[in-house]
């Protein structure tokens, strides 16, 4: 009686480890469906120099890209009345402080994200701001 259990025991572990043919009874349907890896994330498109805002979380929605050579360093740069960034990317090679305030006021939330490519799908506020530093 033992010896009929470890057989079948053994048996069905085989089973389960051996693939199943097309024509074999234990898969009807035929062969399983191939697995597909899921894709990477595209990261939001951002060149070098720049920094780059999104309205939307993902990199979606409205981007604004802003280029060193058109920001006053150390200064406060709002985004245009109304909008805001959910996504963003400092491509900049400087620091950039996101801020909550459209003022860069430090009342409310601000966030210093290196310069070496920074990729922020989400922040954790609505950035009306931000400030490049020199370093």
């Amino acid at each position: 009686m033992r010896t009929t259990v470890l057989t079948t025991t053994a048996l069905a572990a085989l089973c389960l480890l051996a693939p199943a043919s097309p024509a074999s009874p234990a898969s009807p349907a035929g062969p399983a469906p191939a697995t597909r890896t899921a894709p990477q994330p595209r990261l939001g498109s951002c060149a070098p120099g720049e920094l780059c805002l999104w309205a939307k979380p993902g990199f979606t929605g409205a981007r604004h890209v802003h280029e060193l050579s058109g920001i006053d360093i150390e200064s406060c740069v709002p985004l245009p009345a109304g909008a805001g960034a959910h996504a963003l990317a400092n491509r900049t090679g400087r620091p950039v402080t996101a801020y909550q305030s459209a003022e860069c006021a430090e009342t409310g939330e601000f966030e210093t994200y290196p310069g070496g490519g920074t990729w922020v799908p989400q922040t954790p506020y609505r950035v009306r701001a931000f400030k490049v530093w020199e370093n």
